[in-house]
C-alpha cells in the first residue's frame, strides 16, 4: 500500500510541475475538438504480492468531451474488460476471471507543440468481477471499487488522430469478503483515438472574418523616422463581416528589411458583429531607411490577429507604397526641415571645434556668445566660398506647401562637403552648426523661401545692445532673435548684410511668415541618425576667416556704440553713459568705455555703478591695481550712501575685488573679499560668483578668482 501511495504522488507531482508548464493555452484553443472516441490496451502489474501469479490484460473503449470554455479540461467515460489469467500450475483455472468496469474521470491535457501534448487524468468507478471456476456450481461475481491516476503523453500526427502513451496507477477494493486481489496496480497503456471536428489548419476552416478597406499608406520619408515612431504612417478600415464579435484584436504593420519586428498599431478588446473601425497604421523603422538612395517601391503587410468564438485567427493584407530617398521631404509642414538639423553630427562638431580654435583670440568674453558664434559660423562658411544654388528639379520655391511635391534637402555634412546648396540646404547647415555650439536656432518660412534665425539670449528690452534698429530683431518669449539670409553666402555680403536682408524679408512678409524654434519642431520631427565617420572636409584658411570675422565685429560694434552714444549725449544722464560704458567694455572698446564711464562719474562723483564699471575696464585691461582703487572708491561711496544702498551693491564690489586681488597676486585679501560677499548673500554668491565664493572657505580663493569674470552694474536713476 505504501509503495502505491508513493508512486501515485510521484505521478501526480510530475504532471503538475512538468506538463502544466509546457502546455500552451493558445494551441489548446486552436486545436480544440468537440468529442473524441478511442480504444486502449494495457498490461497491469500488481505493486504488492498476490496469492498467485497472473497475466493481466486490460482492453477498453472511451469517449472524451472537452469543455468548450477550457479545452484542456476533458471529462471522459471509459468502459472495459480486464482479463486475469492465473499462472498457478497447480490450479491454472481456479482464479481465472474477468472484470467488467466503467470509469468516469477528468483529464487535463495541454499541447506544448502542434503535434505533442501531455497531461494527467483521474477517474473513479466500479467493476464486476466474474469468477467462472472459483467454486463448484458455476460462476460467481464480486463487485469492486476502482480509482485511477496517471500521466498522458500524446502524439498527434493529425488533427483527427491521436496516439497516447499513459502510465497509470489503479487501485481496487472488493466490496465482498474477497481481499486477495485488492491493492495497487501499475500499467502503461497505449491508446488510439479519433477526434471529431474540423481541422483549423485546413483551407475550409481558416477564419476570414475581416475585410480590409481604404488602405492608405502614402510615401514614406526616411528623415521622418522619429515622427513615424510616434505618429500614424497611414490608415486602414477593418470591417467585421461575421455575425459574432471578434475578441482581442491586435493590428500591426511590418516591412521586411526596414523593420526589426512588426509594430503594433492598435489593440482593441473587440470589434462588434458587422462593425467597422478606422485603424491608424504605425511603423517603427530601423536605421536601414537612412541608407536608401533614390525612391523605391515596397510592399509591406498589415497583420491583424484576433479570436472568434474562442479560436485564434490571423489575417494579413499586403500594401504597396514608396520609400523615398533619404534626402527627400514634402513641404506639407515646414517644421519637417528640423529632422535634417543634426547637432550631434561628428563632422559638424569637428568643424565648429576648428572654428573655436581659429577665433579664440577674437572672442569677446563679456558680450553675447550666441551672436558671436553666429558671426563666427558665417565667417567660416563665407571663407569656404559656400554658394547658393537652387535645386534643378523641385526647388523650395515651387515645392513649399504642396504635400504631393517631393523636394530634396541635404544634410549639413553633405552641404558642407559639396560647398553649395539651396535655401533649405543652407538653412539646415547654419542651424545645425549653431545647435552644435549649443546655440538655440530657429527657421523662418516665407512664401517660396526659408532662412535661419539665432536666439541671442538677450532680453527683448535690451534690443539697442544688439542693434539700434528694433525692427532688426525678433522678440520671442522675452528674448531677442535675429534672422540671417544665408543665401548671400558666396558673395561679398557680410554678416550684417545677411542679417539686414533677412530682417527685411521678415518685415515685408508679416501676413505670410512662420517662425519655428528648432528644438520645439524636433519634438515632433526628431533629427535623423548619422554614422560617425571622417568626411575629409576642408575647413578653409584660418587667417582669411579671422579677417572676415574681425570686420563684422568691428562694424557691429561701431553700429551699436554710435547709437548708444547718441542717446547718452542727447539725454545727458549718468545712467545712459554708464550703459554706453558697459557695452563698450563688453565689445572690447576700452577707451570708449572709460570715456563714457568717466563722463558718468563727472556728472555724479558718487555714482557707484560707474565707479564699479570703471574698475572693470581697468581689470579687463589687466591694470589690476587701478581696478582695486576704483572698487575701493565705490566702497567709500556706498558707505556714504547709507546701510540700504550699501546692502544692495556691496556684494558685486566684493566679488570684483576678489577677482582683482587674485589677479594682482594678493591671495589673502582675495579670500577676505570673497568671504564678505558670501556673508552678504550666500545664494547669490553661489549663483553669480560660482567657484570663487565656495573657495573662500577652502583657501583656494586666488585660483577660483582667476577663473571668474568681473560683474558689471547697470545702475538705476535713483542710485547715488
Amino acid at each position: 500500500m505504501r509503495k502505491g501511495a508513493v508512486f501515485f504522488a510521484l505521478v501526480f507531482g510530475l504532471s503538475l510541475s512538468g506538463l502544466s508548464a509546457q502546455g500552451g493555452a493558445g494551441l489548446d484553443q486552436y486545436y480544440r475538438f468537440p468529442v473524441g472516441i478511442g480504444l486502449e490496451y494495457r498490461n497491469l502489474s500488481p505493486l504488492a504480492s498476490l496469492s498467485g501469479q497472473f497475466n493481466i490484460l486490460d482492453v477498453s473503449g472511451f469517449a472524451v468531451l472537452p469543455l468548450s470554455s477550457e479545452p484542456r479540461l476533458q471529462p471522459f467515460l471509459r468502459a472495459g474488460l480486464v482479463n486475469f489469467d492465473s499462472l498457478d500450475p497447480a490450479a491454472p483455472t481456479a482464479w481465472d476471471h474477468r472484470q467488467y468496469y466503467g470509469l468516469l474521470g477528468l483529464a487535463w491535457s495541454s499541447r506544448f507543440s502542434k503535434n505533442f501534448e501531455g497531461g494527467v487524468d483521474l477517474a473513479l468507478g466500479g467493476a464486476e468481477a466474474v469468477f467462472p471456476s472459483a467454486v463448484p456450481g458455476g460462476p460467481v461475481g464480486a463487485p469492486y471499487l476502482l480509482a485511477e491516476a496517471g500521466l498522458r503523453i500524446g502524439l498527434d500526427p493529425s488533427y483527427s488522430f491521436s496516439v497516447i502513451l499513459a502510465p497509470r496507477i489503479r487501485w481496487q477494493r472488493s466490496l465482498v469478503p474477497l481481499s486477495t486481489l485488492d491493492g495497487f496496480y501499475a500499467s502503461v497503456g497505449v491508446s488510439g483515438s479519433f477526434r471529431f471536428g474540423e481541422d483549423p489548419d485546413s483551407a475550409r476552416s481558416i477564419i476570414r472574418s475581416l475585410r480590409f478597406e481604404q488602405v492608405k499608406i502614402p510615401s514614406v520619408f526616411p528623415a521622418m523616422k522619429s515622427f513615424y515612431d510616434e505618429n500614424a504612417l497611414g490608415s486602414v478600415r477593418l470591417v467585421n463581416e461575421d455575425r459574432q464579435p471578434l475578441q482581442n484584436v491586435e493590428v500591426s504593420f511590418y516591412q521586411k528589411g526596414f523593420m526589426d519586428s512588426p509594430t503594433v498599431s492598435l489593440s482593441l478588446p473587440s470589434i462588434g458583429a458587422r462593425e467597422s473601425v478606422e485603424v491608424p497604421v504605425r511603423a517603427v523603422f530601423n536605421r536601414q531607411v537612412f541608407q536608401v538612395e533614390g525612391s523605391q517601391a515596397l510592399t509591406g503587410e498589415i497583420i491583424v490577429s484576433y479570436r472568434l468564438r474562442g479560436r485564434p485567427a490571423e489575417q494579413r493584407q499586403s500594401v504597396s507604397y514608396r520609400l523615398e530617398d533619404r534626402r527627400a521631404i514634402s513641404w506639407s509642414d515646414d517644421r519637417k526641415v528640423a529632422a535634417f538639423i543634426t547637432p550631434q553630427d561628428s563632422a559638424l562638431k569637428n568643424y565648429t571645434a576648428y572654428l573655436s580654435r581659429v577665433f579664440k583670440e577674437e572672442e569677446l568674453p563679456d558680450y553675447g556668445k550666441p551672436l558671436q558664434y553666429a558671426m563666427q559660423i558665417y565667417s567660416g562658411l563665407r571663407e569656404l566660398d559656400l554658394l547658393y544654388q537652387e535645386d534643378a528639379a523641385t526647388p523650395f520655391t515651387k515645392a513649399q506647401g504642396k504635400a504631393e511635391a517631393v523636394d530634396a534637402v541635404n544634410l549639413a555634412r553633405e552641404t558642407l562637403k559639396r560647398s553649395y546648396g539651396d535655401c533649405d540646404d543652407l538653412t539646415v547647415l547654419f542651424a545645425s552648426l549653431l545647435e552644435t555650439r549649443n546655440v538655440e536656432s530657429g527657421f523662418i518660412a516665407t512664401p517660396g523661401h526659408i532662412f535661419p534665425a539665432v536666439n541671442t539670449k538677450m532680453p527683448a528690452e535690451a534690443f539697442a545692445e544688439v542693434h539700434p534698429d528694433r525692427s532688426m530683431t525678433i522678440p520671442v518669449d522675452g528674448e531677442l532673435w535675429i534672422p540671417v539670409e544665408v543665401t548671400l553666402l558666396g558673395r561679398t555680403a557680410t554678416f550684417l548684410d545677411a542679417w539686414a536682408k533677412a530682417a527685411e524679408l521678415w518685415r515685408n512678409n508679416e501676413a505670410n511668415r512662420s517662425f519655428y524654434k528648432t528644438r520645439e519642431a524636433q519634438k515632433l520631427f526628431g533629427p535623423v541618425a548619422l554614422e560617425e565617420r571622417d568626411l575629409g572636409l576642408q575647413y578653409g584658411k584660418a587667417a582669411a576667416a579671422v579677417e572676415l570675422l574681425t570686420t563684422d565685429l568691428s562694424r557691429h560694434a561701431d553700429l551699436v556704440l554710435k547709437s548708444l552714444k547718441s542717446a547718452a549725449d542727447k539725454s545727458g544722464q549718468k545712467r545712459d553713459y554708464n550703459r554706453l560704458g558697459i557695452v563698450a567694455a563688453q565689445l572690447a572698446r576700452y577707451r570708449e568705455a572709460e570715456d563714457a564711464l568717466s563722463r558718468a562719474v563727472k556728472i555724479d562723483p558718487k555714482y557707484v555703478s560707474a565707479l564699479v564699471n570703471l574698475g572693470n575696464v581697468s581689470y579687463l585691461r589687466k591694470d589690476y591695481e587701478k581696478a582695486i582703487g576704483a572698487y575701493r572708491q565705490a566702497q567709500t561711496a556706498l558707505l556714504a550712501a547709507g546701510p540700504k544702498a550699501a546692502a544692495s551693491a556691496s556684494f558685486v564690489v566684493y566679488v570684483n575685488l576678489s577677482r582683482a586681488y587674485t589677479a594682482a597676486g594678493r591671495g589673502d585679501q582675495a579670500r577676505l573679499a570673497l568671504a564678505q560677499a558670501e556673508k552678504l548673500d550666500p545664494e547669490r554668491a553661489l549663483a553669480l560668483a560660482g567657484a570663487a565664493v565656495g573657495a573662500a572657505t577652502t583657501g583656494r580663493a586666488a585660483d577660483a578668482g582667476a577663473e571668474g569674470r568681473v560683474l558689471f552694474v547697470a545702475g538705476t536713476e535713483d542710485e547715488p
